[in-house]
């Protein structure tokens, strides 16, 4: 019988660990991914704001390849395509400024006044204001996107940052990640009409498609709360437990459903890892490991994929869903954070 010396018994392992994706779902402990690829599935353009490199990404997602690299303000966090799809909105936040840029060719188009700080934002449903966060104002400012003025101001909690509104467009509702509530403001009257306590430091908050829940990444309590928009009252929360993970790095962030409800994709920071939730049953269905620090994410048109920002590895994962495992892997500049995704 052959006997391996050690080295030999080293490179073994490595080769065998190469040669696979590690997979894992629950209930089902570690198993592995065969890669068969996924030609034809991914379709679309994702644009990545690079919070460190001062920059946006523009990744071919059909051939997983980075298209362009436009350099914008600094430190751009927030970023969302416009209703119609032909711009790009980024939130430069030590410019205190929204850029608005073209989607095919990059070209700054104008400025609007985001107030200080912008970081997150939401364009309107009617796709006549654009609601951004300003974290340093500790308010939520409303930019008229016909005139490119500002419309109005309403003071929030302490460091605002997650922003959305209901899909009836009745409600907005901002986080506050110092005083740790969310500030419901009616947009009827443009008042803040009540607030909601979460667990420490709210991040983000998106509303399921169909209204009746609204779900918040608690980042420092590690949680994410599920809250009834008509009681604005939390009703359930979520924990995760990604294997072979401390507890402490688990870092909720960004939140995205599909199109039917069904499905939550959430990014656990420092974790490494995103989650997939049911959200009938609010139950973890499996995890999938990423990059270094995930912040937020997007999912493809069909669903069948999401797109995540890896701010500290410096890349984007792209996730197969149904299979839980990571399909390519992307470089991207410094410290991705955002991600939109234009068919």
């Amino acid at each position: 019988m052959n006997q391996q010396t050690p080295f030999q018994a080293i490179v073994r392992r490595t080769l065998a660990a190469s040669a696979c994706v590690a997979l894992t779902v629950l209930g089902q402990g570690p198993i592995f991914a065969q890669q068969p690829g996924n030609a034809g599935l991914l379709q679309g353009t994702a644009y990545v704001s690079n919070e460190r490199g001062n920059s946006v990404s523009v990744i071919d997602l059909a051939s997983g390849k980075v298209m362009a690299t436009w350099p914008v303000g600094h430190r751009p966090r927030g970023i969302a395509l416009s209703g119609d799809g032909a711009q790009v909105y980024i939130a430069a936040g030590q410019d205190s400024a929204v850029e608005v840029r073209d989607r095919l060719t990059g070209k700054l188009l104008r400025t609007l006044p985001s107030g200080q700080d912008p970081e997150q934002f939401f364009p309107s449903r009617d796709g006549k204001l654009l609601f951004v966060a300003n974290e340093d104002d500790a308010a939520l400012t409303a930019i008229d996107l016909a005139s490119g003025h500002v419309s109005w101001q309403v003071p929030v909690g302490r460091e605002p940052e997650g922003v959305t509104q209901s899909p009836d467009g009745k409600w907005l509702v901002v986080t506050s990640e110092d005083q740790h509530t969310l500030s419901w403001i009616d947009l009827a009257t443009h008042t803040v009409v009540a607030e909601t306590p979460t667990e420490p430091r709210p991040r983000h908050v998106e509303f399921t498609p169909d209204g009746k829940e609204l779900w918040v990444a608690d980042e420092a309590g590690q949680v994410v709360q599920v809250i009834d928009p008509a009681t604005r009252q939390a009703v359930a929360t979520i924990s995760f437990a990604p294997p072979a993970t401390q507890s402490y790095k688990v870092l909720p962030c960004g939140i995205r459903f599909t199109h039917d409800g069904r499905r939550a994709v959430v990014a656990l920071g420092r974790a490494n890892a995103i989650a997939v939730v049911d959200v009938a049953s609010r139950k973890v269905v499996g995890y999938a490991t990423v990059g270094g620090r995930p912040w937020h994410l997007a999912l493809t048109a069909d669903d069948r994929f999401a797109v995540v920002a890896n701010g500290l590895s410096d890349d984007v994962s792209v996730v197969d869903l149904a299979r839980l495992s990571v399909s390519a892997t992307i470089p991207a500049g410094a410290g991705p954070w955002g991600v939109a995704i234009a068919r």
